[in-house]
């Protein structure tokens, strides 16, 4: 059994220990940030495929994202990422739009803080209360998360309101309706879109890069 799939039969279990050790000794091989790359996203990914198909329990599904929390929040951080042009990291905030399947907005968040970079948690919001918060935070990158293919349409409407309100930020998609339709995020007017979490890391780097 691989590492991966190790790590994925801890975290079911709910086997913090273990989940911690196999975790600890793949940093101690390819270093803190690598190791959580290597193993947290694809497991979580998993677990959450396996929830889908009815395989596990959705307690399962959450306790495995409090334990992969808990296991970043132990790594030793990352340095600070992003400073461009005002000696600041581009603010960047996450959202669930009009859905309540937080496991992935969960997973992106937690991937982004273990590399480096400092992300607002907007919870659910719906359109109009988004692009508020947006405003108000002066975000610069926002990732929106989706489960259901109506949630993921009205982000053509976010779009469009962000467009008038705070034209500069721009904006990540992610979740089910954009994996099964390769062309929606265009569709919907967003900026670019991640497969899974460890997409985000690229994707954020490389929005910030531009703002330099």
């Amino acid at each position: 059994m691989s590492s991966r799939d190790q790590f994925a039969a801890a975290l079911l279990a709910v086997d913090r220990v273990q989940a911690a050790q196999i975790l600890q000794a793949a940093a101690a091989q390819q270093g803190p940030l690598a190791a959580f790359e290597a193993l947290v996203p694809p497991a979580l990914e998993q677990i959450g495929a396996a929830w889908e198909k009815g395989e596990c329990a959705l307690a399962q599904v959450y306790m495995s994202g409090r334990i992969c929390e808990a296991l970043a929040d132990a790594l030793p951080p990352a340095p600070a990422q992003g400073a461009g042009q005002a000696g600041r990291q581009p603010a960047i905030a996450i959202s669930v739009l009009d859905d309540y399947h937080f496991l992935g907005k969960q997973l992106v968040r937690t991937v982004l803080r273990t590399a480096g970079w400092t992300v607002q948690d907007y919870a659910q919001q719906s359109v109009a209360s988004l692009v508020a918060r947006v405003v108000a935070d002066r975000v610069d990158i926002l990732l929106v998360s989706t489960l259901m293919l109506p949630s993921a349409l009205r982000v053509a409407e976010l779009m469009a309101q962000l467009r008038a309100a705070a034209p500069g930020v721009r904006v990540i998609v992610g979740g089910a309706p954009f994996r099964f339709d390769p062309l929606l995020w265009q569709q919907v007017g967003a900026d670019a879109m991640g497969y899974n979490a460890s997409d985000a890391i690229a994707l954020v780097r490389q929005m910030a890069g531009e703002r330099q």
